[in-house]
């Protein structure tokens, strides 16, 4: 347990740790796929919600038709203000092609689809996974409780550690040493900002309605990394913080194969280097990734001295394949395909909640 203050400010939990909130004010936004169906983190999360109370749950669903009719009656069974939105939807897809929105889709496409809607029922948005095994109903009021004239973003941070090991591998061993290297590289305000949280990948994150309606959503993997570049722009140092949300157990992925931690590092970096281009950070990829090898190393020992000390179970020759494993994402990005700020479409967020219900109605009749 420490008390020590980062550039933005860092709120603890020193054991207790049950602030005031406007639960009231917020929409909380929660995305699945098919595979959370009765699981039993969505259940406690679920569960959990209806102790919060906030004013609407909205839940992104990426699902097949034949699972949407049991979901909507799973979700229909908590006491929960929920709002279905199945993103995955051909209702909800024309409606985006209909509006050159089309394109690939995943987490951050639902969770931005999520948002525009949150941000027109309230005031304040938090979103954040339901597969935490570790999710607790104080994990919402936590976000919230800085939001307001002071705050209009909050990010949580927590402690990946299970089965005496440590965890949280895509950011401890590829976005930590390359925002490092990155700070050791260049002398610019908004590295200094993606360092000063410590766990950026983080899925556990509010804001104030105004900066929802300006996140330019990453389509699949990195929205969490990429909505650190619009935090920056729409609330700055002074007015983020972050919040101690404990320790997580959420699920865990596979470094290679499909959906695998390798394949996300290469969208993380993408949404990285994109986001360090819109506040024209000048990067050198060779040099780079020479020093993110560098700096990975480094960690890997503190990580491996960090273990031993605690008794944990540590595979430091694991952990550097994993380093190797995530180097080639060090490049330039090939594309940005980031949907644009919902303020700058001529889409309405009612025009999707409403090709949502057609949808479900097709399936539930």
């Amino acid at each position: 347990m420490e008390y020590v203050q980062e550039r933005v400010t860092t709120l603890h939990d020193y054991g207790d740790a049950d602030p005031v909130a406007p639960t009231e004010r917020a929409a909380v936004v929660v995305p699945m796929t098919e595979r959370e169906y009765a699981g039993l983190a969505p259940e406690r999360t679920l569960s959990a919600l209806e102790a919060v109370d906030p004013a609407r749950v909205v839940v992104p669903l990426s699902a097949s038709s034949e699972r949407v009719a049991d979901f909507h009656d799973w979700l229909d069974s908590f006491d929960l203000d929920v709002d279905l939105l199945w993103c995955s939807s051909p209702e909800v897809e024309d409606a985006l092609a209909e509006h050159g929105l089309g394109g690939p889709a995943g987490k951050g496409r639902d969770v931005w689809l999520a948002l525009g809607y949150a941000a027109d029922a309230a005031e304040f948005v938090v979103c954040h996974d339901a597969d935490a095994k570790t999710y607790s109903e104080r994990h919402v009021p936590k976000l919230l409780a800085p939001l307001g004239d002071e705050y209009a973003f909050a990010k949580g941070y927590y402690a990946r550690v299970e089965n005496r090991q440590l965890y949280g591998r895509l950011f401890r061993l590829f976005v930590r040493p390359l925002v490092r290297a990155l700070d050791d590289a260049t002398d610019h305000a908004f590295v200094d900002y993606l360092g000063a949280f410590r766990y950026a990948l983080a899925g556990e994150f509010a804001m104030d309605a105004d900066l929802a309606r300006e996140v330019r959503a990453q389509r699949e993997f990195g929205l969490e990394v990429g909505t650190l570049a619009d935090a920056y722009a729409h609330a700055g140092f002074e007015r983020s913080a972050q919040v101690d949300l404990g320790r997580h157990e959420h699920d865990h992925r596979a470094v290679t194969g499909p959906t695998g931690l390798s394949d996300m590092s290469e969208q993380v970096g993408r949404a990285l280097f994109n986001a360090l281009a819109d506040h024209g950070v000048d990067v050198d990829y060779t040099a780079l990734r020479d020093a993110y090898r560098d700096t990975a190393d480094a960690l890997v020992d503190q990580y491996a001295a960090d273990a031993a000390f605690n008794d944990f179970d540590y595979d430091a020759p694991g952990e550097r394949d994993q380093v190797e494993a995530y180097a080639p994402a060090v490049r330039p990005p090939d594309r940005d395909d980031r949907l644009p700020a919902w303020h700058d479409v001529d889409l309405h967020p009612e025009t999707i909640l409403d090709a949502s219900h057609r949808a479900l109605q097709r399936v539930t009749d």
